[in-house]
């Protein structure tokens, strides 16, 4: 054997090429971190939370009507519709100020470094959103059942419709939520420019207005091109009798429809953000 040969048969074996960790695990172990970052901020959490509820309770409080022929209150509907508003508020309107924040003070920007596929950080968010909406549920539930009459579902049909329907307006209200971050030039544009869109929604979504089919026609139209509208009354068919859908716009629930419209969302919404969203905040460009 030469020395050459020598030489090579005790070199060390080649290292393994170290593999790199799925998207879905980055979006995992990002969602985790920023759970319990969210958590520590204790002001955010108890405003968060309290907003919706604090909402429900004067709305429902104010408007105690009962519709025609039924035993149905206003604020049930309120109660109803308000979870879709709790949805919005922990999706929405945290993803689209909180996002801006991080683009604009660099955290963005360093994950970027890591680096950090945009899909794994906006599953991150996803999860956050998830966790952040379940609880935010909870308090909502228990505000309607406790103070205003809601009850809650007894069949298994309806908790399965709740399900897909809590889902879907939960991934379809975030992505619009990071769209929407994009728009705001800085952290302290962000709450304007996210809460502004965000009441509008609100009102012609049909969770300020009982029944929707107060609403002008073309405001009617226009809630109709956003998730909020279709998550509002999807809860409602969820928590109200089958007498109840008359006074939808549609004069149904349309099940079928939510689930097309808020489907289209979550896949148009994941298209929208992968092509509009930036590491970098405008004063780093």
């Amino acid at each position: 054997m030469t020395t050459t040969e020598a030489t090579l048969a005790s070199a060390p074996a080649p290292a393994a090429a170290v593999r790199r960790p799925s998207a879905l695990r980055l979006g995992l172990a990002r969602g985790l971190l920023d759970l319990k970052l969210f958590f520590r901020e204790r002001d955010a959490v108890v405003f968060t939370f309290a907003l919706p509820p604090t909402l429900l309770a004067l709305l429902g409080s104010i408007f105690t009507d009962t519709f025609d022929n039924t035993t149905v209150t206003a604020s049930q509907v309120f109660a109803a519709s308000m979870i879709a508003g709790g949805i919005g508020s922990t999706s929405f309107v945290n993803l689209g100020i909180g996002m801006a924040t991080e683009r604009d003070d660099g955290t963005l920007r360093r994950l970027h470094c890591v680096p950090m596929p945009p899909v794994a950080y906006l599953i991150g968010k996803v999860v956050l959103v998830l966790v952040t909406s379940l609880a935010e549920l909870a308090v909502l539930l228990v505000v309607g059942v406790a103070f205003f009459d809601l009850t809650l579902p007894t069949t298994a049909d309806r908790w399965l419709t709740f399900t897909w329907i809590f889902v879907l307006a939960t991934i379809s209200c975030s992505l619009l939520g990071i769209v929407i971050s994009n728009v705001a030039r800085s952290a302290r544009s962000a709450p304007a420019v996210v809460n502004l869109p965000f009441i509008v929604l609100e009102f012609i979504s049909g969770v300020f207005i009982v029944p929707i089919t107060q609403l002008p026609p073309l405001l009617l139209q226009v809630g109709a091109l956003f998730p909020l509208k279709w998550a509002a009354q999807g809860f409602r068919s969820v928590f109200l009798p089958g007498t109840m859908a008359v006074n939808e716009a549609g004069g149904a629930w349309e099940h079928g429809r939510i689930a097309l419209v808020l489907g289209a969302w979550c896949v148009g919404g994941l298209l929208l953000c992968l092509m509009t969203f930036r590491w970098r905040g405008r004063r780093y460009r």
